[in-house]
């Protein structure tokens, strides 16, 4: 039996190696010769650095970079040959913040543009960015001041970092940004397609989870109307109404106007990359999952990504989820076949988390649904 497995990350528990190793574990139990293949995968979110980066052989770096107040921290990317891979959450990340200390008119993106010059600086020319789990609401501005283009006010400075900085900004140059970036590519990962501004723009739809209240949402989305325009007399092709433009608090313009930045479906560019389709195409089984499966999963997430290949070639699909919901059921008609959450009976959020805990879940669950499989097969596959 050939068996692919390729499982996110259950966020803050088991990385996407872990999952799936521990599912392959489960799976030996009771299939010794079953031959195991564990993809590590992502859908461009958080783990999407680890899992291509060791999926392709690559090596993690780090880099001292500014956090989204301004604070030194370091930030963990990947290189796969002239590639870097790179998650915006590393150093723009909601979860680096208290809930009180989120407020985007404070927040920046100076340290995503640090980790790019970084990654430039030691050769990478190709670039795959994760845009998911901002903390900011800034347009961008601040990765693009770390990559020496100036957004400059009327006196001719740099503005301030964080979403305020957007009120001053007088002229746009590019005149002293990194000469290599014109030899620079970059694929975003991004499945969001709101524009950067209006009533689906990103003040309004995601300002609020980031800090925002209403003052500070039409502040925003204000200075951000008047951004583009500015932005446009230097780059006539940007277009603020672009489909994604308003990801991650406007980051996403910032790359397709001032970088030549492509919009992709997060998981079918990771899974691309791994070229994990030759790999489901000979398989018996699939086996995915996530940390949680609900009615969001089928919104373009890595399980979905899976089954999506798994069910071009007529193969079997299992997931294992940490937990599931009541609208889980809708992953059923979108080519998971079974799903199974590992674990076992009432704890806290804590307890289920541990990887402790997890890890041993994930591989007892994967036992018992594969004695179910072999009872209901009467024999060996």
């Amino acid at each position: 039996m050939k068996i692919v497995i390729a499982i996110d990350s259950f966020k803050g528990s088991l990385s996407s190696l872990q999952a799936g190793s521990a599912a392959a574990e489960g799976i030996s139990r009771v299939y010794p010769q079953a031959q195991t293949e564990v993809f590590p995968i992502a859908d461009g979110g958080e783990g999407t650095v680890i899992a291509l980066t060791t999926a392709l052989n690559g090596k993690l770096q780090n880099v001292e970079a500014l956090d989204p107040l301004g604070r030194p921290i370091t930030c963990e990317y990947g290189i796969v040959g002239s590639t870097a891979v790179i998650e915006m959450s590393c150093a723009a990340g909601i979860t680096m913040l208290t809930a009180a200390e989120r407020n985007p008119m404070n927040t920046t993106t100076y340290g995503v543009g640090q980790v790019i010059a970084d990654a430039i600086s030691k050769g990478c020319r190709d670039f795959i960015v994760g845009i998911g789990g901002s903390a900011t609401n800034d347009g961008g501005i601040g990765m693009l001041q770390a990559l020496g283009f100036g957004i400059l006010d009327e006196t001719g400075a740099q503005v301030a970092l964080g979403g305020a900085g957007l009120e001053k900004i007088a002229a746009i140059t590019a005149e002293n940004a990194l000469p290599e970036l014109k030899n620079c590519t970059f694929r975003i990962a991004c499945d969001v397609t709101n524009p950067l501004c209006g009533e689906l723009g990103c003040s309004a739809i995601y300002g609020p989870q980031k800090g925002a209240d209403p003052e500070m949402i039409r502040k925003m989305d204000s200075w951000l109307c008047r951004y583009a325009d500015t932005v446009k007399a230097v780059f006539p092709n940007s277009d603020k109404n672009m489909p994604g433009a308003g990801a991650a608090g406007g980051i996403g313009f910032a790359f397709f106007s001032f970088l030549g930045g492509k919009p992709y479906s997060g998981i079918d560019l990771i899974l691309g990359e791994l070229r994990i389709e030759e790999k489901i195409k000979d398989a018996d089984l699939v086996i995915t999952g996530e940390g949680r499966l609900d009615a969001q999963t089928v919104m373009g997430k890595a399980p979905i990504g899976i089954a999506k290949i798994a069910k071009k070639y007529g193969k079997p699909v299992i997931a294992f989820s940490g937990c599931v919901t009541p609208e889980a059921g809708v992953c059923n008609a979108s080519g998971i076949d079974a799903f199974f959450p590992i674990v076992k009976g009432a704890c806290t959020l804590e307890q289920a988390m541990d990887i402790q805990n997890a890890y041993p879940n994930m591989a007892d669950t994967a036992e018992q649904a594969f004695r179910l499989l072999k009872m209901a097969k009467g024999a060996t596959l």
